[in-house]
Order: structure tokens, then C-alpha cells, then sequence
């Protein structure tokens, strides 16, 4: 059956545009990575940081998948869009219940997110039918998305290690299922090459929410700026270092890789597998952002501390990683790995045995200024060899 004749889906051969809707459904993203930042910030421990990341990989899930569906379906549609309100709604319950999700309301967040997921599934299956040619995949994703849901609830019921084990199980059958096709017996498995995306929406959708992500460092900056009663020197430097810094991360995600991803989805012998690819880079990619905001707010908070080690780790980290997300997305869509970024890395983790020496806001512009020397040199030679492109077609 051709996809373009169902009435719910995109009109096939047009472009697929990021509808206000969507962006309306996002919002919703601004304050999960709000509670996700507070929580991290909160909780600086090694247990800290791993129910962090559950958290933020299951956000991140209920996100991605809702992105596929309204690649593929018409978000403008008043079924698809009252779709997205409810799966809004159920988000608002998962982010809200994000500071105690390990604690008493693991249950509401465990079946929040899990009716996010199945039930968005088991409407696109409604909807599509019996014969549509996306049915199977769908049906596919539903059985490996129930086992995942028993795990969330599980975790739910549960609590402490247990729960953090079962819904750690949860998060690697989500992410795990997509790579190997979503395997059913009796079913078969999906082909990544049978995923007709528009690579356009794909990566603006992408690229939306690394600003909603970045969003929460100038949040936390400027928060963390107006709680200053009385604000020194040292609050002022600390501020415009921390502002700085967020810019580096926008200008080096925007200017050199994001513009180049919709070209390369839609001009590859397999688009479903690489924006695949681009979801699981976004996930690093947008947990270094979150890591970093953390590091903002403690460092305009506290700029004249000693760095004591949970502050070290989330300095260095918050940098590392997003230097490791982009250099894994440059790899992704130019097909090379730059190695500026490698030695930003190296840079990191060799300031990192200094920082016990330092105080907070000395190794917030050290980080800074490695993040800013990597931007610059990647810029530069972006423009020199798209000057060199220019004078040999001439």
C-alpha cells in the first residue's frame, strides 16, 4: 500500500516542515531538562549522576519516538495534533514527577512514560490498519515497547537498586531494539532502509531541542546570577564566562555540522539508519549541555570555592562530552572525526588533575577557553576550505 494515500500520513515527495504544533509539544521538554539539571545538581554522586542519566535516556525516548511518528504523520491533522496534546500531558506528569522518581513517585513516572510509549504505538497502529505497509514495523516496536513498559513498572514498584537495575533494563531494550530492527518470532524485523524519513524534519526537530537544552544553561546562569544578593567581581566574571561558554556550544553545533545533517539524511542510501544515528548522537549530545548548566550554576554561584571533586567532574564533563557528542556527529555527517575536538579532549582531562588546585571560576574559564579555542579552529578551517570550494569551481 503506497503511504502517501492514507489520509493521517505526510504527502509523499513534499517537504516535511516542523509544524507550530510541535513546537507547542516541546515546551514541555524545557522544564524535564529543567528538573533533570536541578536534580543532577542535587545529587552529585556517582548514584547521582547514573539515575540522571536513566532519567534524562527515558525523557529522551518518549521524545525521539514522538519525532519519527510526526515525520511520518501529519502533525496538522486534528487527530495527530489531539495525539500530541495527550502525550503532552502525559510528559508534564513524567517531567513533574522527575525530583522523586527514585524516591515516591517512581510509580507515576514509570507508568506516565510507559502509557507514553505503548499508547502512542497502539494508536498509530489503529489508525494505520491492518495493510498499511508501516503496520508491521509498528506491531514490531508495540511487543518490544510492552517488555520495556513491564520493566518501567516493575522499577516502579520497586525501589532503590531494584529500580534503578529495572529500568536501566528498560532504557537498553529501548535504545537496543531499533539497532537489531525491533526482532519479533514470527514477525521478522524491521529494515532500516523501508524508514522513508524526511531528513529535513529530522534534523530541524534535532536541532530544537539543543536549543531547548542550551535554553537551560542561560537559565541556570542567569538564575544563578539573580540569587546573587550583593554580586562581586567575581560574579560578574563568573557570569560572562558561563555566558560564553553557551555561546561556544551553540556556535559549535550550528555552524559547523547541524546545517550540513538535512543534505546528508535525505541524499543517503539509507536515511532511517542515519537519523537513527543522529538520535543517539543527541542523547550525548544534549547530556553534555545538561552537565554543563549544572557546572554554570555552580560556578556563578560559587566562583571563589576550591574545586572540590564532585565540582571537578562536572566541569570537565559537561565540556567533554559535548565535545565527544559533536566530534561523533562531524563523524556522522562528514564521515570524518575532527580531530580539533580530539584535542580539546585531551585538553580537558589533562586540567582535570589541576582542578583540585583551583578555585571554581578559574576552572570555569579554563573549560571555557578550550571550548572556545575548538569553536574557533573549526570555524576557521570551515571557511578556509569552503573559500578553497569557491575558488576551484571558479
Amino acid at each position: 500500500m503506497n503511504t502517501s494515500q492514507h489520509p493521517l500520513l505526510r504527502t509523499l515527495g513534499q517537504p516535511a516542515r516542523v509544524a507550530s504544533v510541535e513546537l507547542f509539544f516541546d515546551l514541555v521538554y524545557v522544564f524535564a531538562i529543567t528538573q533533570l539539571s536541578h536534580y543532577l545538581l542535587e545529587h552529585l554522586s556517582w548514584p547521582g549522576v547514573l539515575q540522571t542519566a536513566t532519567l534524562w535516556f527515558a525523557v529522551w525516548l518518549g521524545w525521539q519516538y514522538t519525532a519519527w511518528v510526526t515525520n511520518w504523520f501529519n502533525p496538522e491533522h486534528l487527530v495527530i495534533r489531539t495525539m500530541l496534546m495527550v502525550l503532552m500531558a502525559l510528559a508534564l506528569l513524567v517531567s513533574a514527577a522527575i525530583p522523586d522518581a527514585f524516591g515516591e513517585r517512581g510509580l507515576l513516572f514509570a507508568c506516565s512514560f510507559a502509557a507514553i510509549q505503548v499508547g502512542r504505538t497502539l494508536f498509530v497502529l489503529y489508525s494505520l490498519g491492518p495493510g498499511h505497509a508501516l503496520t508491521p514495523n509498528f506491531l514490531r516496536m508495540l511487543c518490544w515497547l510492552l517488555v520495556s513498559a513491564a520493566l518501567w513498572i516493575a522499577g516502579g514498584v520497586n525501589e532503590g537498586s531494584s529500580r534503578l537495575v529495572l529500568w536501566l533494563l528498560a532504557v537498553g531494550c529501548e535504545y537496543l531494539s531499533p539497532m537489531a530492527g525491533f526482532p519479533v518470532p514470527g514477525l521478522g524485523r524491521s529494515q532500516t532502509s523501508d524508514w522513508t524519513i524526511d531528513g529535513g524534519h529530522l534534523a530541524e526537530r534535532c536541532q530544537l531541542f539543543v536549543i531547548i537544552a542550551l535554553g537551560e544553561s542561560v537559565l541556570a546562569t542567569g538564575a544563578s546570577f539573580g540569587h546573587a544578593a550583593h554580586p562581586g567581581l567575581a560574579v560578574w566574571i563568573a557570569f560572562l564566562v558561563s555566558f560564553i561558554g553557551c555561546v561556544a556550544m551553540w556556535w559549535m553545533y550550528f555552524d559547523t555540522s547541524s546545517g550540513d545533517a538535512a543534505h546528508v539524511i535525505e541524499h543517503s542510501d539509507d536515511p532511517g539508519r542515519l537519523g537513527a544515528y543522529f538520535h543517539y548522537v543527541h542523547v550525548v549530545l544534549i547530556a553534555g549541555v545538561i552537565v554543563c548548566a549544572v557546572a554554570d550554576d555552580v560556578v556563578v554561584a560559587h566562583p571563589l570555592e576550591p574545586v572540590k571533586a564532585r565540582y571537578a567532574a562536572v566541569v570537565v564533563a559537561g565540556p567533554l562530552v559535548y565535545l565527544l557528542a559533536n566530534a561523533w556527529f562531524s563523524r556522522v555527517v562528514h564521515g570524518r572525526f575532527p580531530w580539533p575536538h580530539a584535542l580539546g579532549m585531551g585538553a580537558l582531562l589533562a586540567l582535570w588533575s589541576l582542578l583540585p588546585r583551583l578555585n571554581l571560576l578559574t576552572a570555569g574559564a579554563l573549560t571555557t577557553a578550550v571550548m572556545v579555542l575548538v569553536t574557533m579552529w573549526v570555524a576557521y578551517h570551515r571557511r578556509q576550505d569552503a573559500a578553497a570550494t569557491r575558488r576551484s569551481d571558479s
